[in-house]
């Protein structure tokens, strides 16, 4: 976010158009109101991936587009690929742009998006996990602003890729508003 003024500012004008406060009790109801707050869960979601990947098993010998598929084997779906292919999405798939899921980029063709997995074994968590994450995004958008400390902290930003998605050479400055 340090990386994204604007995207803070406009998640802190909506929390300021539907009056919520740090002392507001977030409800299910309030968070399905923050439109904005939800492009920016998927998003962060998209362009950052919990998992590296899916595994899946064949269930039955098969031909794709003329690779030969034997039961049992084992596929790693990437799904950092799938999340910045420009043939599934229309706005600059590299690019951190919230608003996608306002525009053209609103409903991905199926399994574009898998940042729970998909399937009959899609995390079933995934709705407490968006929960909290909007909720986490919302409550620190409140009280903080995070900025980018400048060149001096050599923040490069990105991620590393391994099991799990976590920051490389970041740092940001925390200001409490």
């Amino acid at each position: 976010m340090s990386k994204y003024p604007n995207i803070q500012s406009k998640i802190k004008n909506e929390l300021k158009q539907y009056g919520l406060t740090s002392n507001t009790s977030l409800t299910q109801e309030i968070l399905d109101q923050l439109i904005y707050v939800d492009c920016v869960t998927k998003e962060v979601l998209r362009f950052a991936p919990i998992a590296a990947g899916i595994v899946r098993e064949a269930i039955c010998d098969d031909i794709i587009d003329g690779i030969e598929i034997n039961k049992g084997d084992v596929f790693l779906i990437a799904i950092q690929n799938l999340h910045k292919n420009s043939n599934y999405w229309k706005i600059d798939p590299e690019r951190f742009i919230p608003e996608r899921f306002l525009n053209e980029d609103k409903n991905p063709p199926r399994y574009a998006y898998l940042p729970f997995g998909g399937g009959h074994r899609t995390c079933i968590g995934q709705d407490l996990a968006l929960l909290e994450l909007k909720t986490a995004i919302t409550r620190l958008m409140q009280r903080i602003t995070i900025e980018d400390p400048g060149k001096e902290a050599n923040n490069s930003g990105g991620f590393i890729q391994r099991v799990t998605c976590y920051p490389k050479h970041m740092a940001v400055r925390i200001t409490i508003d």
